[in-house]
């Protein structure tokens, strides 16, 4: 046995690599709750209850989640490797453009659909193993990795290191399959259980500790973002899931990596919660912001549309309202919704290019679509 720590210990395999088996939650001994862990914990709170405030305030809040949730599906995406922009996403589910990169968009489309999926289920399921397994089908089906038993736990040894590197070189290597079975059932019996602990404490153990069992042989890392999410909506800490916590992971990715590896290796749950909970405090704050702007963008670009157009402003107003859910579109789409011909359709376009709220975004003569520019430019990357 080598290296134990409050969080688990290395054990040597027959095989000559060490392992790591970590200790049921919740930690032993318990999280030190000094004054700045009640601190962001207080802050984190505070942030989560303005912002599900702020998305109330919203006239349609679905808008915002919608956005939300393709952006989190990106990031989540892009910490793994994924190049796929929140922009080929829209392009792909408009049908107006066809990607460069099919097989990563189809990653990230996965993943919103995993979210809609999982939220869907913890409706009538528990946050469980069961579930977990079903969200993961969700993310693997159909893409790269497909073959890799998508909803199945492994039965083989996995690691984590550079890529190409072997288990002997590996950075980290998770407990194997017999193991981790019991680790897993230890994780489930932890969310069931009823002893009173602070709720973001407990989603910041529960994600760490999953990532430390990685369970499944492929989208480990998403799956038990996935998890953050789900555990704040079934324990009503957000109506709606509007946490990007990815944001702040892909910003500091290599601390998240740094600050999970403590936990095993020194056993420093509490290093991890206290940037958990920054992470919290930071991405609620972001969002409570944007869901201010989109407030405000709505408000402007309606006066916009009613001061320039006058009369005709009804079919324009129409257009931009279906542009919350599909901010990439064709004359087809503008058409459809408005009932006017193809020329007017085209027209109602180009006026609404001239003031600044529409842009041609092919640079071709035919097979054009356009995107809502300054509504995409509230979700970009700063």
């Amino acid at each position: 046995m080598l290296g134990t720590s409050r969080a688990g210990q290395y054990i040597e395999q027959v095989e000559g690599y060490r392992a790591f088996i970590p200790k049921p939650l919740p930690p032993n001994p318990e999280i030190m709750m000094d004054q700045e862990m009640w601190n962001l914990l207080s802050q984190a709170d505070r942030a989560l209850g303005r912002l599900d405030g702020a998305t109330d305030a919203l006239p349609n809040p679905d808008l915002f989640v919608f956005m939300y949730v393709r952006k989190e599906a990106v990031l989540s995406s892009q910490i793994e490797g994924t190049q796929a922009s929140l922009i080929d996403v829209l392009e792909f589910e408009s049908q107006a453009i066809e990607p460069d990169n099919p097989q990563e968009v189809a990653e990230v489309v996965n993943y919103v659909f995993a979210i809609n999926y999982g939220l869907e289920r913890l409706k009538e399921l528990p946050i469980s193993l069961r579930l977990i397994r079903e969200i993961h089908q969700k993310l693997m089906s159909g893409v790269r990795g497909s073959e890799r038993n998508p909803g199945e736990f492994r039965r083989s040894q996995n690691w984590i290191g550079a890529g190409g590197c072997s288990l002997s070189e590996a950075t980290y290597v998770p407990p194997p399959p017999h193991e981790m079975l019991q680790c897993l059932d230890n994780l489930e019996k932890f969310l069931h259980n009823p002893r009173p602990m602070p709720t973001l404490i407990k989603v910041g153990l529960a994600h760490a500790q999953f990532e430390t069992i990685h369970p499944f042989l492929d989208r480990n890392g998403r799956t038990g973002r996935l998890l953050i999410t789900f555990l704040l909506c079934e324990q009503n800490i957000l109506q709606r899931p509007l946490l990007y916590i990815s944001y702040y992971f892909k910003k500091y990715r290599a601390e998240y990596y740094d600050r999970l590896q403590a936990i095993r290796d020194r056993g420093d749950w509490e290093g991890w919660l206290k940037f958990f909970l920054r992470g919290v405090y930071e991405v609620a704050q972001e969002a409570a912001a944007t869901a201010r702007k989109i407030v405000n963008l709505k408000e402007e670009h309606r006066q916009l549309v009613l001061n320039a157009m006058g009369r005709r402003a009804g079919n324009a107003i129409a257009l931009l309202e279906s542009l919350y859910f599909k901010p990439i579109f064709t004359v087809e789409h503008a058409q459809d919704l408005t009932s006017l011909s193809y020329p007017n359709a085209n027209t109602l376009i180009k006026d609404l290019s001239a003031i600044g709220i529409l842009q041609e975004i092919t640079g071709q003569k035919r097979n054009r679509a356009f995107s809502y520019a300054p509504y995409l430019a509230v979700f970009q990357d700063p």
